[in-house]
């Protein structure tokens, strides 16, 4: 089992998720954090249909982080109930496998 993962997090903004990305980073939960925009999400949403624009970070951490990473989101993220997804890391380079640890708790 991998140590390491990707989580996705969908944000309202840039901004927010600047805002977030940097929290995380500077308190070693995430190495580094990506941040696309704009990206397209139609979900549902207490029984309405949605189409929004929003901005997707991609981080990458520690498993054993993601509790902290998803109470730290919650307490800084606009949503009600923001996206937090993770998915292992199956496989990545020595180099950057080794610079991921050592960047985060």
């Amino acid at each position: 089992m991998s140590n390491y993962i990707v989580i996705y997090i969908t944000t309202s903004s840039v901004t927010e998720a600047k805002k977030i990305g940097r929290v995380l980073v500077e308190e070693k939960l995430a190495a580094c954090s990506n941040i696309i925009s704009p990206i397209r999400s139609i979900y549902s949403w207490q029984g309405k249909i949605c189409d929004d624009k929003e901005a997707l970070m991609i981080l990458k951490t520690k498993k054993k982080l993601f509790k902290q990473i998803v109470a730290r989101v919650e307490k800084l993220h606009s949503y009600d109930v923001p996206e937090i997804i993770a998915m292992p890391i199956i496989e990545g380079s020595d180099k950057y496998l080794s610079w991921l640890n050592e960047e985060t708790k």
